[in-house]
Formats: structure tokens, sequence, C-alpha cells
């Protein structure tokens, strides 16, 4: 492949890459190193070794679309939460992404604004295990492991 058509490519790849960009910002540029990892893989598919360079500094900029709570963040949220001592949902189903929580039960808690997740989300405790909840559906939008 020519140099002219390689280039091409890449910049074929970052305009299509720009949707997903705009399209979430709710993951507020959280996840560098997964973001990062994850576009340079996308971009060596999408156009050879420089489309996994320019995708891979794409993917640190937006950080891993569809998280809510960064990589960096998980572990520092985690202990926020043990300190916090909460009581914990028993839950029978799976506790999973995706999952409905009941209307009744489930206490959901404000997360502070130093984890830079959306306002609206809460999170719970559920199964010894906290979830980032989305309150009106009361859909788990992240299980912290």
């Amino acid at each position: 492949m020519a140099p002219n058509q390689t280039i091409g490519r890449c910049l074929f790849f970052v305009d299509a890459l720009g949707g997903e960009i705009e399209g979430d910002r709710s993951a507020h540029a959280q996840g560098t190193v997964r973001g990062a990892e994850e576009g340079a893989a996308a971009g060596d598919r999408a156009a050879g070794p420089l489309g996994a360079v320019v995708g891979g500094a794409v993917g640190a900029a937006t950080g891993t679309v569809g998280g809510i709570l960064g990589v960096e963040e998980r572990p520092r949220f985690r202990e926020y939460v043990v300190r916090e001592h909460y009581p914990s949902y028993r839950y029978e189903g799976d506790v999973r992404v995706g999952a409905v929580l009941p209307p009744r039960g489930v206490r959901l808690y404000a997360i502070p604004p130093g984890y830079h997740v959306r306002p609206s989300y809460r999170y719970a405790i559920v199964n010894d295990r906290p979830v980032i909840v989305e309150p009106r559906s009361r859909r788990i939008m992240e299980v912290i492991e």
C-alpha cells in the first residue's frame, strides 16, 4: 500500500471516530489506559501501524467510551465506598451491567463530584459490590470490581 493511501485510511479512521468522540461525553475522558489500548487496536486494524498510533492517541483522549468510572478511579472509589459503611442489598439476580434493580429496598447514594461521573448517576451496594446506577430506570450501568 502506498504511503498516501495509508494516511488517507488513517484520516478516514479518525473522522469515523469523531462521531464516537462527540457521542458520549458522559465518560468524561476517563479510562485513559484502556481507551488507549482499545484505540490502538482499532487503529491498527483500520490502517496498520500508523493507524495504531493515531487510534491510541484518540482512545487515550476520549477514554473508554461507555465507561462510567475511569479505570484509574475504580480503586479510589471502592475505598470510598468501604469507608462509608452502607448496607448491602441482597439481590437474587445476576449483578451485571444492564440488570434492573427493584423499585423498593435498594438504597441509592450520591457519587461525590471528585469522581467526574454524570451528576444524575447514583451508586448502590448490591451483594457486597458497588454498582453505578441510573436512578430513573434503576439500571446498573457499571459494576465496580
